[in-house]
């Protein structure tokens, strides 16, 4: 019986980089600078400069970095913020937590991303931030967004969380919209052993403000005078330590995440559908997404192979208890509803091996053919 191939499996990036991750971790405990110390002011410098922004700052989550920018920005109660209802719910909880309203549009049917014409018709007088989310590792269509948003005054958040190293028209996701927020989780293509996330900006002023929120809302140079409403959110100096390691190797890393995507889509054909690559894009492969109508049962059949598979996401944000009194109802975006019941995630990390990547898609093709209906 083979091995079983797991979704995703940080022990085979782990291996190589041992030796260099456990010095390091030793080298910052035995400096016991923890809190903002120098792998997260050099990693902040190194994050900023790779996407193209004056400032980056390290934080606790992604979660806290999409909460800390709305915040920053002064979002909240009578505020609309327009966001795509295909993703995670972290967006979701850090508009709400703000006391602002979550106003959803569907996605768009080819790139699974932000519905462009769905987002011009939901602006109002309200509208006073669009957070368009880079999902699956593909960017978001920004150029039409900004367009639409820079005249009236909307401030544009990229959610980068599934596209570190992501590139829109030969330019870095994270430095594109207004501001951006990263998750830096340990499944993501760059991430540490835990929580951690960042947030770019090259605004001073919002800069200064998330700097000061995360630290309790007060200055780096007055530590117990605390000037506006903050929290406790700064990025832990050991995951600093470790992403700055891991993201040494993020170029190679996200190439051969590129080759599988690549190798998978060649092999499945079209026995399913497999996502789709675009002029003026780099994706960066986050996870590899088919559809088929068959899902649950292409599922299980993987499973029975050994073989992990996943759901992003399975549920549409305006059908989750937690927004359910925000009047939405099954029906209203279509697409994305769709594609919840049809998407599956194929196991993608940059250290599989072809014969792996085989073995998943003839897993795929034979299975889908056992469900084609006879003649």
């Amino acid at each position: 019986m083979a091995e079983r191939l797991k979704l995703v499996d940080l022990r085979r990036q782990y291996a190589p980089l041992r030796e260099e991750i456990l010095a390091t971790i030793d080298g910052v405990l035995t400096d016991m600078n923890l809190n903002l110390g120098p792998n997260t002011r050099a990693f902040e410098q190194e994050w900023a400069e790779f996407c193209g922004t004056k400032y980056a700052r390290g934080v606790d989550n992604g979660t806290d970095a999409l909460q800390l920018a709305l915040y920053a920005y002064g979002i909240g109660k009578g505020d609309e913020v327009i966001t795509p209802v295909n993703t995670f719910v972290a967006i979701v909880e850090a508009i709400l937590a703000v006391g602002a309203t979550p106003v959803f549009v569907d996605c768009d049917p080819a790139t699974y991303n932000i519905d462009i014409e769905q987002t011009r018709a939901a602006i109002t007088s309200h509208t006073k931030m669009i957070v368009p989310v880079h999902l699956y590792g593909l960017a978001a269509d920004m150029d039409p967004i900004l367009e639409m948003a820079r005249p009236k005054g909307i401030i544009v958040l990229e959610d980068c969380s599934q596209a570190q190293g992501a590139q829109y028209k030969g330019r870095r996701v994270g430095g594109i919209g207004d501001s951006a927020a990263f998750s830096l989780y340990y499944t993501k293509n760059l991430g540490g052993y835990g929580e951690a996330g960042i947030f770019n900006t090259n605004d001073d002023e919002i800069a200064k403000k998330v700097d000061m929120m995360r630290q309790h809302g007060a200055q780096p140079t007055s530590r117990y005078l605390h000037e506006i409403l903050g929290f406790n959110s700064r990025l832990d100096e050991i995951q600093a330590a470790i992403i700055r390691i891991k993201f040494r190797h993020l170029a190679e890393y996200n190439a051969q995440r590129r080759h599988w995507a690549g190798r998978y889509t060649e092999l499945l054909g079209d026995t399913v559908v497999t996502p789709k690559r675009f002029p003026g894009y780099e994706e960066v492969n986050y996870v590899y997404v088919i559809r088929t109508p068959q899902r649950d049962a292409l599922k299980a059949k993987l499973l029975e192979a050994d073989i992990e598979s996943g759901i992003h996401y399975p549920i549409p944000l305006h059908l989750l208890p937690v927004t359910a009194d925000l009047g939405y109802k099954k029906g209203q975006f279509p697409v994305a509803e769709q594609y919840a019941q049809e998407i599956l995630s194929l196991p993608l990390y940059p250290e599989l091996t072809d014969a792996e990547v085989e073995r998943v898609a003839a897993t795929v093709i034979a299975s889908v053919r056992e469900f084609a209906p006879t003649r």
